[in-house]
């Protein structure tokens, strides 16, 4: 079955869209925060970016989850997957089962949609270290994010299941 990686910069709507799209595809929706150790949140909860060996272990976790839920009834995954070596990470041997749907969108627009979100331990501050780093994948779903979310999971559908 397919898992469907909803990925992009933090504040881009991946977790709102990955619910909508789960909903609609009627399949489990996770999100890539909930794996994120201890050690992880409390770093980004001091305004302090993520490297990659930070991410390493949790990518790998997140790996595992996506190759049993592909044996499962798939699922649909909010997770930033920003560079390639992290998607290569996450879908190891599991190429054809995985899609991702990548969301983009200018740095203000996110930015602003990030001061208005209370309760998240990732700082607005933190968002250009995103973007610094984002390399925009080849093989993906693109959808500006700069539109509603009816509109955004209507694209995603109309490009998974082209009638």
């Amino acid at each position: 079955m397919k898992v469907y990686v909803v990925m992009g910069v933090s504040g881009i709507g991946k977790t709102t869209i990955g619910k909508s799209l789960a909903d609609k595809l009627e399949i489990p929706f996770y999100d890539a925060d909930d794996y994120h150790p201890d050690a992880n949140v409390e770093k980004m909860s001091k305004g302090m970016a993520l490297n990659d060996e930070d991410r390493k272990g949790w990518l790998q976790i997140l790996a595992k989850n996506i190759e049993a839920w592909s044996t499962e009834k798939g699922a649909v995954l909010a997770c930033s997957a920003l560079k390639e070596c992290y998607r290569e990470t996450l879908t190891e041997g599991l190429k054809k089962q995985v899609v991702f749907v990548y969301l983009h969108a200018e740095y203000d627009l996110v930015y602003k949609r990030m001061k208005a979100r209370k309760g998240h331990y990732f700082k607005a501050e933190l968002l250009k270290s995103q973007f610094d780093i984002l390399e925009e994948p080849k093989d993906a779903i693109k959808v500006n994010a700069n539109q509603g979310i009816p509109e955004m999971v209507h694209e995603v559908l109309a490009k998974i299941n082209p009638s």
